[in-house]
């Protein structure tokens, strides 16, 4: 009960009737409102099954996060989807904090394009917020024939209604094809969203801020490079990026492209600060392991510096003499005090200050997994020329497989969700146990006042014992938004 409690409550909450006013939107009128928001009690996991071997359908999973809840840290439903190789990856809502102002908006449907098949799936969560069920597909060919877009990753609704979705490459996986779907309100195909000629180099993941008229998008690699497994000799030859790609908004016109150089190779998540009146944010770049900040300058042109980096290991007993941290994912909390960023590799998760966006500070730090754990073959290298590994604690007896990758926040800031699938081809490269045992998820308490992070050893959610088999779990969303996919204007 206490759990179909709070999902009503976020249902008045979302239709703007918690405190008896008038009818509002979808999501919160600002970020600092969201963080008052109801506790969240359900969260939605893209689960994969393709590049695994098992011959199923990849699904969504619905996970009870409610801690008074008997089924706290299960799952309590599976969607799977109605094909095979898909390989479910990023998701997002088509209505969030962006609609907040149209009463006619909800936020009903989550988006989860497929980063491999092109299939984009329109999941109805509002009939039944426990079991989703399959609202619409929209046919890859479709979208190849009407906008030549392939590979599609990043999802953001617009406050028209409309819903944008970053697309990698073309049909062939030749990053040349990649630009930026559009989708009408009930998923039909509309076109591109940027002009005809100002397509990016590269396409992953994108932001936009309206207050300042942009949209700045990051850059992961050619499709037909990345879907094989991580090469290094695909970086020499050009075909994974390192730009940012400043548009106009709503306008779609490529102003400015920003070279990030040798210390932004692969720039993957980017935010805004959460605050609409903010011109800057941060970018992960993953091979450099650094953080790049982002803002505007004087002359309304944009600039970048590197603002976090996480140092290179020298290792043995690895692919290569050094190992980098590979920030995969980071987000930043809703009232822009903290960035947490996740490194996969090495296995810490860490937490950052950044009060001050010019000088973040080191608040907390995690280790949760990682290639440098006791017990495995890697070893590092100290200054001193010793070498040393991490201790990865068990939680309820399991040992943590592979390193942190997926992390979401609670909205009040308290509490960090982690999943430790990248995507299944490089799961097979990096952490070949993953694909055996499957993944998990985890949740960690954030200490907002002094700094700090600790595991919840209440809570472990095991990827690896699905009815199905072991799975690869990726990126999590809760149905009242949260503070990577909702957008305030």
């Amino acid at each position: 009960m206490a759990t179909d409690m709070v999902v009503l409550q976020h249902a008045d909450v979302e239709n703007g009737n918690g405190n008896g006013c008038c009818k509002k939107g979808p999501g919160y009128a600002t970020p600092l409102a969201a963080m008052s928001g109801p506790r969240e009690t359900l969260i939605y996991v893209t689960c994969v099954y393709t590049g695994t071997g098992k011959e199923n359908p990849d699904y969504l999973a619905t996970v009870d996060i409610d801690p008074n809840s008997p089924t706290y840290s299960k799952v309590i439903h599976r969607l799977p989807m109605p094909y095979i190789g898909d390989e479910l990856h990023h998701s997002g809502w088509n209505s969030c904090s962006s609609c907040h102002g149209d009463s006619s908006a909800s936020r009903r449907f989550l988006v989860l394009p497929s980063l491999v098949s092109g299939r984009i799936y329109a999941i109805d969560t509002l009939k039944d917020p426990k079991a989703p069920s399959l609202y619409k597909i929209v046919d890859p060919k479709e979208v190849i024939q009407k906008t030549g877009l392939a590979y599609p990753h990043t999802a953001h609704c617009l406050a028209s209604g409309e819903i944008m979705l970053s697309c990698l490459g073309d049909k062939d996986g030749n990053a040349e094809g990649n630009g930026f779907l559009l989708l009408d309100s009930d998923f039909n195909v509309k076109g591109r969203w940027e002009k005809p000629g100002h397509s990016p180099t590269f396409g992953y993941d994108f932001w936009y801020q309206p207050r300042h008229k942009t949209m700045i998008s990051t850059s992961w690699g050619a499709p037909l490079a990345f879907t094989k497994g991580f090469n290094p000799q695909h970086v020499s030859d050009g075909l994974y990026g390192r730009h940012l790609h400043v548009y106009s908004w709503p306008d779609g016109e490529l102003k400015q492209t920003l070279d990030l150089g040798n210390t932004g190779l692969i720039p993957l998540e980017i935010r805004f600060l959460h605050d609409p009146d903010k011109d800057t944010g941060f970018v992960g770049c993953a091979l450099t392991s650094n953080m790049v900040r982002f803002f505007k300058k004087p002359d309304e042109s944009w600039g970048h510096e590197v603002s976090i980096s996480v140092k290179t290991l020298k290792v043995q007993n690895w692919i290569l003499p050094e190992m980098p941290g590979l920030i995969t994912d980071f987000l930043i909390s809703l009232d822009d005090r903290f960035l947490y960023l996740a490194n996969w590799l090495h296995g810490d998760i860490r937490q950052y200050n950044i009060e001050d966006p010019t000088n973040p500070r080191l608040t907390g730090q995690l280790w949760v997994g990682g290639l440098i754990r006791k017990g495995g073959p890697v070893f590092a290298e100290a200054e001193d020329g010793t070498t040393f590994q991490v201790d990865i604690p068990e939680v309820q007896g399991h040992e943590l497989r592979g390193g942190p990758q997926m992390i979401q926040l609670s909205l009040d800031g308290k509490r960090l969700y982690a999943t430790n699938s990248l995507f299944s081809a490089w799961d097979k490269q990096f952490y070949p146990d993953l694909i055996e045992k499957g993944s998990h998820m985890l949740q960690i308490d954030v200490d907002t006042e002094k700094g700090g992070l600790a595991i919840n050893t209440d809570f472990f959610v095991d990827f690896g014992s699905e009815p199905g088999g072991a799975s690869l779990a990726h990126e999590m969303r809760y149905p009242g938004g949260d503070c990577t996919s909702d957008i305030w204007i």
